[in-house]
């Protein structure tokens, strides 16, 4: 059966499972049945032939998956977002407030995961001008996912993360005791949002289908309690090309800007888990 997930703002699953069975429920009338899941290995289950629908983000869609479709993107609600367009958040311990990113110089960073363009490629690009022969960060910490990059900071494990607007904004609704004792200390320049894919097996007609819930669900007044609960506002179809943006962020060779790497106790790649969240 074909497949349906929506993995990568799951901060407040009620709202995401809704988001994701409203999908499935509405492509029934197009005499489309497809499951929702919940992966844990991301980038296989991007890679499966099964797949239908789901969201991913941009630094994996173009390095590791030339062989996906890409549907389109919503729009979201999200301060920081503008159109089509997200940034991150740098976000430091309170006490850090005001502090520009240059005074960061030889503290830790935490990330949530090498492939994450909103925690590690826009960082990396933010702070590449600012190294001290080659150097910047004395150590970067790699935590799984956004949720685990505030924690390491409010358990001062690290110093600062660039934290995806999007996750921030889901986070001060739902779990606001997550951002306590933190503060958003500068901003990444905006970067195209997080893809919705489909995988190379999905014909045109499939793809139509696809296209028009997607279209509807974010339309039909209806479903706005379901798009507000995920902010999201919108729904659009760029060409993939819009993507490649995603590239002009990657700043080679990396050298020792990001210090010493290592790793949490729970971190996993996209592998084995969701990073966004």
């Amino acid at each position: 059966m074909p497949l349906i997930s929506m993995p990568m703002y799951d901060i407040h699953r009620p709202s995401t499972e809704a988001l994701a069975t409203t999908i499935a429920q509405l492509l029934i009338k197009h005499d489309v049945h497809a499951e929702v899941v919940w992966p844990q290995d991301l980038l296989s289950h991007w890679r499966d032939d099964r797949l239908l629908l789901s969201a991913s983000c941009g630094y994996p869609l173009v390095n590791y998956l030339p062989g996906v479709q890409l549907v389109g993107a919503f729009h979201s609600l999200a301060q920081g977002c503008e159109n089509l367009r997200s940034r991150s958040w740098l976000v430091a311990r309170s006490a850090d407030e005001g502090r520009p990113l240059s005074d960061f110089h030889g503290q830790r960073a935490v990330c949530n995961s090498e492939d994450s363009h909103s925690g590690f490629n826009a960082l990396r690009y933010l702070i590449a001008p600012l190294a001290q022969h080659g150097k910047f960060f004395s150590q970067t910490l790699f935590s799984g996912s956004h949720v685990a990059s505030l924690a390491a900071l409010r358990a001062s494990q690290a110093d600062i993360a660039a934290i995806d607007c999007i996750t921030w904004a889901l986070l001060r609704r739902y779990q606001p005791e997550a951002l306590n004792g933190l503060a958003i200390v500068g901003e990444t320049p905006l970067c195209a949002a997080l893809p919705l894919i489909t995988s190379a097996s999905t014909d045109a007609l499939l793809m139509e289908k696809l296209r028009s819930v997607l279209f509807e669900i974010t339309m039909d007044e209806a479903f706005h309690p379901i798009m507000e609960a995920n902010l999201i506002a919108g729904f659009a179809v760029p060409p993939r090309s819009y993507y490649d943006e995603v590239l002009t962020f990657e700043v080679l060779p990396d050298g020792q800007w990001m210090g010493e790497r290592s790793q949490s106790a729970g971190h996993s790649r996209r592998e084995s888990g969701p990073q966004s969240r």
